[in-house]
């Protein structure tokens, strides 16, 4: 395609490009710079000079080089071929671009995001004479073994069907029907959709997060739950598990898709992870865990613009398999490397700097991506989901960065991430006193309804022990847990029960990799039925060696190995364990 230069290049400052003079440049524009053509935003405009960030490496560009316009915003293509796909942060795919031009992405690559001569068996869902709405499905087609791509209307489209293809097998491009719209234009509709990344797609309806996006993970779904269609962020220094966690949840969680944007994270980190999802095997189907992912890796050594475009790209696939009726959920890793990309754009326009050096926009712009999570009813009156799970990686491990602060005020999830806890192997390394869940209350309705009455309640007892454990640690450092009256000391056993024996998870093993929240309540049942029985032989007056002779305290905590997932009867033995071990201590000490 021939585009049309409206401007020739006055000045570079490394991913920055001035144009001069007064142009007809759009703001948010894209545009090709070079003779290359390196995709580029205008994202400044005077009447003296129009202000270009370019996503790729500006080495050897000069002064008076042309600058063409497209006339149309930076955009992404929705079309079957998005999923089991690897992209880059402006959705080239890297295979394709491997294919041509070798393991290294050159400068000005030019590759279609999806292929477009693959044919889709499609199955078409219209007739003509029918009245579509904006977002109607026109047609179904198989994408991958798990996943059926619905293809839809445009939203800004809506008419009478003109005529309509047959079922058959088609490529991305070919038209599928017409539209007559009411003002008598007629349409051709692809099964391709356009969409602007920095533009939110449309939805009829918002509703509140009260369904829980079940991980299996019991410190999240039991301590601090996320909604379907909410917003969490996994703050913790280097090698506490930021990235482990999002792996876990990502191949555990109950959501249909996911999108995992590697943002701006080591080379050989991002190798890893594009290796170990391609491997990985999803549990609930047998099928590649591929079928139902899409990879955005835009590593540390990539251009900083295209970093700081990525999460919007990812954003965007997943409101539109949202828009199909699916629930998504998004892995940004991390959203500090996006920040940082952001500070160095501000640093080369000259802005004036905030905290840190960040620009005074971090929080408004952390604001709109997370504000793009919801659960929604969409435009086709299905509903769909986007749930948005961010790492934060503050330097040192500080969390009054402003990246982290900011990232506080628009997520209702934080899962803070303990180094003491990652170094001393207790995985997942959440500290159960730092984090929090505004979630809570919203779900408790759901988990009377489908798990148990006393779900949140138990949740609530495990959790006020291990608050009381703190206290009494600080007490233990300064004169020993010797002094303590016997009570106090249960309270710190039964804590080491919660800690080793429910917080703690065995990614490795499997049966508790992933744990079913019928079991997740009957493990805190079972703690605290035993916690009920010690209590009472205590004020009894029986001392806590006596309690800890037979190792039930151990028994309990191996519940978690012991009992498979698809055998929770066998925790009627293990009350009964619990009588007899009181039974056995009443008699010997009648």
């Amino acid at each position: 395609m021939e585009y049309e230069v409206k401007g020739t290049i006055y000045g570079i400052n490394g991913p920055v490009v001035y144009v001069s003079g007064k142009t007809t440049f759009k703001m948010g524009e894209m545009v090709y710079v070079g003779e290359e053509k390196l995709i580029g935003e205008v994202i400044s405009l005077t009447s003296e000079k129009t202000t270009i960030q370019v996503y790729e490496e500006t080495s050897g560009l000069k002064p008076h080089a042309p600058v063409y316009s497209t006339g149309s915003a930076i955009f992404v293509t929705l079309a079957p071929g998005i999923l089991n796909n690897i992209f880059d942060g402006i959705e080239r795919p890297l295979d394709n671009i491997a294919k041509e031009k070798g393991i290294y992405i050159t400068r000005g690559v030019s590759v279609d995001a999806l292929d477009t001569k693959k044919k889709w068996d499609t199955h078409i869902t219209v007739k003509k004479g029918e009245y579509l709405n904006a977002g109607s499905i026109i047609a179904e087609v198989q994408e991958t073994n798990a996943i059926v791509h619905k293809c839809m209307l445009p939203p800004n489209v809506s008419g009478l069907v003109e005529s309509v293809v047959s079922d058959g097998s088609y490529t991305i491009n070919d038209t599928l029907l017409t539209i007559k719209t009411e003002q008598g234009v007629v349409i051709p509709v692809t099964m391709t959709q356009k969409w602007p990344i920095r533009t939110p797609r449309p939805v009829n309806k918002r509703f509140p997060a009260n369904k829980p996006l079940i991980t299996g993970q019991r410190i999240l779904d039991s301590f601090f739950p996320i909604a379907k269609g909410g917003t969490a962020a996994i703050p913790g220094g280097f090698g506490t598990g930021k990235t482990m966690n999002q792996h876990q949840i990502a191949k555990w969680a109950d959501a249909d898709i996911i999108i995992y944007i590697g943002c701006g994270e080591r080379g050989n980190e991002m190798t890893q992870v594009l290796e170990d999802f391609s491997k990985l095997i999803d549990p609930k189907s047998g099928n590649p865990l591929m079928d139902r992912t899409t990879l955005i890796a835009n590593t540390s050594n990539m251009p900083v613009a295209a970093r700081e475009a990525s999460i919007y790209t990812g954003i965007t696939l997943a409101e539109y398999y949202r828009d199909m009726g699916y629930h998504v959920a998004i892995m940004a890793d991390s959203t500090s490397r996006w920040a940082e990309a952001l500070r160095e754009l501000s640093g080369r326009l000259e802005e004036m700097p905030a905290e840190e050096g960040f620009p005074a926009y971090l929080a408004s712009r952390l604001a709109g991506f997370y504000e793009r999570a919801g659960y929604c009813k969409t435009l086709n009156e299905n509903e769909g989901s986007v749930s948005i799970i961010g790492a934060v990686s503050p330097q040192g491990g500080d969390f009054s960065e402003p990246v982290t602060q900011s990232t506080k005020r628009f997520v209702r999830c934080f899962w803070a991430l303990d180094k003491s806890l990652a170094y001393a192997r207790h995985f997942p390394a959440i500290h159960w006193l730092t984090s929090y869940s505004d979630y809570l209350l919203d779900l408790t309705p759901w988990y009377n309804e489908n798990c148990s009455t006393d779900f949140v309640s138990n949740r609530n007892r495990l959790l006020a022990i291990l608050n009381n454990e703190s206290s009494l640690m600080e007490i233990v450092k300064l004169i020993g847990s010797d002094v303590l009256p016997d009570d106090q000391k249960l309270t710190l056993e039964i804590a080491r029960v919660i800690r080793l024996g429910y917080l703690q998870q065995n990614a490795f093993h499997k049966d508790d990799t992933c744990v079913p929240l019928e079991k997740q309540n009957l493990m805190m049942r079972t703690i605290l039925y035993l916690e009920e029985k010690a209590k009472s032989l205590i004020a009894l007056g029986m001392p806590m060696r006596i309690l800890k002779e037979n190792d039930i305290f151990e028994k309990i905590i191996a519940i978690k190995y012991d009992i498979p997932n698809d055998k929770l009867e066998m925790f009627d033995d293990y009350t009964k364990l619990i009588d007899n071990w009181y039974n056995d201590i009443m008699n010997k000490n009648a």
